[in-house]
Parts: C-alpha cells; structure tokens; sequence
C-alpha cells in the first residue's frame, strides 16, 4: 500500500504542477492533461502532456515557440476548431483527451460545450 500511495501522491504533486504552470497563462485556455499522468501509469521516464486549447495563430511550431513551458512538459498547441475536427474523426488524442482528461483550466468551456460527442 505503501508504493500506491506514493504514485498517487506523486500523481497529485504533477497536476497541482500541472495546474499551477496553466494558471500562470496570460491568455483564455483550456488545457486538459492526457496521457499517462491522466491515466495513473506513469513511470520515471514519462513527460506531462497537455492539451492546450486556446485562440492560437500561427503553425503548430510557431505556437510552441510562441508558449514558454517548463521542461518535462510536453504541449500539444490546438485551437478549439482543430480539436473538434480531431473528436469528430475520432481522433485518439481527442478521444483520449474527451475520455479521461484532466480538466485543468476550461476558459473556453471545451467539457460542457464537447459534452454531447459520444465518446470512445
């Protein structure tokens, strides 16, 4: 018992990270944490990737430039648009984002506007 409560401590720790980096963005977001740290299991190796949603121009390397991000961290930069486009595909990124995503800013109301895409 003693190791799961260290991972969800852990867990914990990265999304108050998470959250604290986001919150500090000067810019209407929805950022939602995908991948191992949203699906608790994670290992030393893993990165914390997240979807951040936002009123973005540019390509997506121009917006990856555009955003300073801690390290560790990977940023997935997509406009409310290309992410719908994604969940209608049934694109696994948005699929997996809608599923089991960690909400941690909504500025753009992407859960309650999304709530209607039957999922998986």
């Amino acid at each position: 018992m003693e190791i799961l409560e260290e991972r969800r401590k852990l867990r914990e720790e990265t999304i108050r990270r998470a959250k604290d980096w986001v919150d500090s963005l000067k810019f209407r977001v929805t950022a939602i944490l995908i991948g191992s740290y949203a699906r608790g299991d994670f290992n030393l190796w893993s990165d914390i990737d997240i979807l951040l949603i936002a009123e973005l121009t540019g390509n997506p390397v121009e917006r990856l430039k555009a955003i300073d991000y801690p390290p560790g961290f990977e940023v997935i930069p997509l406009t409310f648009e290309e992410f719908v486009r994604l969940a209608l595909r049934r694109d696994p990124l948005a699929i997996e984002a809608l599923d089991i995503g960690v909400y941690l800013r909504d500025d753009l109301n992407v859960k309650e506007r999304l709530k209607y895409m039957n999922r998986s």
